[in-house]
């Protein structure tokens, strides 16, 4: 049934019922259209408007997309009533023009205790089966919200209690927007509605039309010059053999979508070795930190490189950032893409000289191979066509304050 036959269906029983039983309490006729209002704010009116050789992604049962869902989730991802000093929001740490990652090596939260990990970008999170770059257990994003809201380890937003929710009602915007996302604000506006609106917020973050989504998908074989096909072909070719991490349109090892199969895997790149990792805190060894299996040491999850021109500093710890040279928040002149150009080539460089020796590194994935700095550059140049400006200034994903 779709969204308008349910509609003309459920306010024909709002009328044959206020008819038929003229003897109920106006409270009862009040119930009853609230719970109708519900019925019908629950009813999903989404239509993925998704780019060419793009999947449907995966959306949990328990909380269908809808329109509303996703307009209160944009307000809530900016809100910074959220936090427990009302000075941050999700917004704080993944910003649009960034594609929702922050430039910084590690965020830190309201009490200003730096995070473990740097922020990742939320680029298409929506097919993303594990969150965060080393805990399997972060399976959706309705559960991931818990971290940084309630989380005390770091402390991030710094929620410690629902209290939060009562400020919320206290808004007349959020008693209209519960009211169309749920059906009835007094009762909708509680902890778990307030993640399951922000998990529909970030499903809607569909990043599709780079350059590259235009010559590969939108048969606009112009979209890329000479120097950047040679750099995809390197990228997807047997020497470099970068697509086996990042591989898929969505330019990572760890994707789902309905109807594939669910596979997630985590990594030990070579940044750094065992000596390294000895000396970490145990909330920085990786996957180790979750497993305690000494093979799983500085293992992390290869994140998607969707827009990856804007997402430096790069790796979970921001290993690799452009020199002050080149970085356009210390030296006048330089932009973005000159910054992100030197970062890459430091890791480019990295991958072809095989990284560090670490116990847990693959060397089936991570080995030198031999390629000249001309095909580096190449490799550089493609990867930066991977950016789409459009979704870094699309207005729908914006901020509404």
């Amino acid at each position: 049934m779709n969204f308008m036959k349910l509609r003309i269906s459920l306010l024909s029983v709002l009328m044959i019922g206020c008819s038929i039983l003229p003897f109920q309490k106006e409270e009862s006729n009040n119930d009853l259209l609230l719970a109708a209002l519900g019925i019908l704010a629950t009813a999903s009116d989404w239509v993925w408007d998704l780019p060419p050789g793009f999947p449907v992604p995966n959306v949990p049962s328990d909380n269908p997309m809808t329109k509303a869902k996703v307009e209160l989730g944009r307000h809530l991802f900016n809100e910074k009533v959220l936090s427990g000093d009302e000075t941050m929001s999700c917004g704080s740490c993944h910003i649009q023009s960034l594609a929702f990652a922050d430039g910084k090596d590690f965020p830190t939260g309201i009490t200003n205790d730096a995070h473990p990990r740097n922020s990742q970008h939320l680029s298409n999170v929506a097919y993303l089966p594990r969150l965060t770059w080393s805990n399997p257990k972060m399976s959706s994003l309705e559960i991931q919200a818990r971290a940084p809201m309630f989380g005390e380890s770091p402390i991030e937003l710094g929620l410690s209690s629902n209290a939060f929710l009562d400020k919320l009602k206290s808004k007349s915007i959020y008693k209209t927007l519960f009211a169309n996302a749920y059906g009835n604000a007094e009762t909708a506006v509680n902890e778990q509605n307030v993640r399951f609106a922000i998990a529909s917020f970030q499903r809607s973050m569909i990043s599709g039309n780079s350059k590259y989504d235009q010559y590969a998908f939108r048969n606009n074989k112009s979209a890329l010059n000479a120097s950047e096909i040679r750099g995809l072909n390197l990228f997807n070719g047997e020497v470099a053999e970068c697509f086996h991490c990042h591989g898929g349109f969505n330019f990572t090892d760890t994707s789902f979508h309905g109807g594939a199969q669910e596979e997630f895997f985590y990594h030990s790149n070579g940044i750094h070795d065992d000596a390294y990792y000895a000396a970490r805190p145990s909330n920085k060894r990786g996957l180790y930190d979750l497993t305690g299996i000494a093979a799983d040491t500085g293992k992390f999850r290869a994140p998607s490189l969707r827009n990856i021109g804007v997402t430096y500093p790069y790796m979970h710890d921001g290993s690799f950032m452009c020199d002050d040279a080149n970085n356009p928040n210390i030296t006048m002149g330089k932009t973005k893409t000159d910054c992100a150009r030197d970062a890459l080539t430091k890791v480019v460089d990295h991958y072809r000289s095989g990284g560090q020796n670490h116990s847990g590194k693959d060397a089936t994935l991570i080995r030198a191979f031999t390629i000249t700095n001309s095909q580096r550059d190449d490799m550089v140049n493609f990867l930066l066509t991977l950016t789409d400006d459009e979704f870094l200034t699309n207005p729908k994903f914006a901020s509404p304050f």
